[in-house]
């Protein structure tokens, strides 16, 4: 009889058992009972491995799982197993796009609650993991470990075609497109495809002929920073970047590793067509048209493509006029270097 009064409970909805502590009400004693745990921090459940307590034998055998590697709970759409039934739970809703929890700021939807929590420090600044080297702070704790790298200087994430080792995730999917030529950003404007999604930002001001970044002393515009920096020593005459090889200075960091492949002998790009390699992006750029055939340069006098700019610029002194190169000996102008050379064999013999 006492089973049956229990059981007609849920059906009646009847709670007529409370706690004196919150005043939650439960159906059964025996709930009431395991829940008062809570209150009195009562862990009568032992695991006896690692010796954890636990306040319910419910939670002492989800816990045993870590230790036998049980996963009794199998998602029907992926077969991924879990230890426990709230974890397969919330794992349901990547296939049913379920995102029961809504933050009250903004009204965006999460599937769960942690997420949910991380959202909410948008909009309350709230940061409460810091860096114990710098003292930075961060509203995530996946962004802090991320941080750590920097001082410790670890790089789990390996590329596995060249070894390359990287920090973070992300970089290491950016540096994959290198390897396998996806771009899968593209430019609404041009349709020209990018590997890096802030690439395309930094492209898009082309278009919208956005030059924020000023030069002071001759006030260009750039629409980058990154190419105001670069364009600033050419004012100021510094290069800091030393050759260790040939002390050869140089103003920017790409123009020195550039330059190092001249005493390594690295050619890292290589043409897919004929497998010729080079020392730069730019002269297998220029090398891929001898087989595409492309001549993107043209001459506005003549109309005549080419296809390289250092081409199409020898051409155009046919119409300037312009002979920038003077013999020493005799002071006679060439529209060309070739020509000069041919020309001081008159004088060397």
């Amino acid at each position: 009889m006492a089973h049956l009064k229990q059981h007609m409970r849920i059906h009646t909805g009847e709670k007529p058992y409370e706690c004196k502590f919150c005043m939650k009400c439960f159906a059964v004693m025996c709930t009431l009972k395991r829940h008062m745990r809570i209150h009195n921090v009562e862990k009568p459940f032992k695991c006896k491995v690692c010796t954890k307590d636990f306040s319910q034998t419910f939670h002492l055998k989800q816990h045993m799982r870590i230790h036998t590697g049980g996963k009794p709970y199998e998602c029907r759409f992926c077969m991924k197993c879990f230890a426990v039934m709230c974890t397969l739970q919330r794992h349901m809703r990547i296939h049913t796009v379920e995102k029961p929890y809504k933050c009250k700021v903004c009204n965006k939807d999460f599937s769960q609650t942690a997420h949910l929590k991380q959202h909410m420090r948008i909009h309350t600044g709230e940061k409460p993991y810091k860096c114990k080297v710098c003292n930075k702070d961060f509203s995530q704790m996946a962004h802090l470990k991320r941080h750590i790298r920097i001082h410790t200087g670890e790089k789990p994430y390996k590329c596995n075609i060249c070894t390359k080792d990287f920090s973070q995730m992300f970089h290491l999917k950016q540096h994959i497109r290198t390897h396998t030529g996806e771009k899968p950003y593209e430019c609404k404007c041009c349709m020209k495809c990018f590997a890096v999604k802030y690439t395309l930002k930094r492209h898009m001001r082309i278009h919208t002929v956005g030059k924020p970044h000023k030069c002071k002393v001759c006030n260009k515009d750039f629409s980058q920073m990154f190419h105001l920096k670069r364009h600033i020593p050419t004012h100021t005459g510094e290069k800091p970047y030393k050759c260790k090889v040939c002390n050869k200075d140089f103003s920017h960091l790409a123009h020195l590793k550039r330059h190092m492949r001249i005493h390594s002998g690295g050619k890292p790009y290589k043409c897919k067509v004929c497998d010729k390699d080079f020392s730069q992006m730019a002269h297998l750029k220029q090398h891929i048209r001898i087989h595409t055939g492309e001549k993107p340069y043209k001459c506005k006098a003549c109309n005549k493509d080419f296809s390289r700019m250092a081409n199409l610029k020898r051409h155009m002194r046919i119409h300037t006029g312009e002979k920038p190169y003077k013999c020493k000996v005799c002071d006679k102008d060439f529209s060309k270097m070739f020509n000069l050379k041919q020309h001081m064999r008159i004088h060397t013999s």
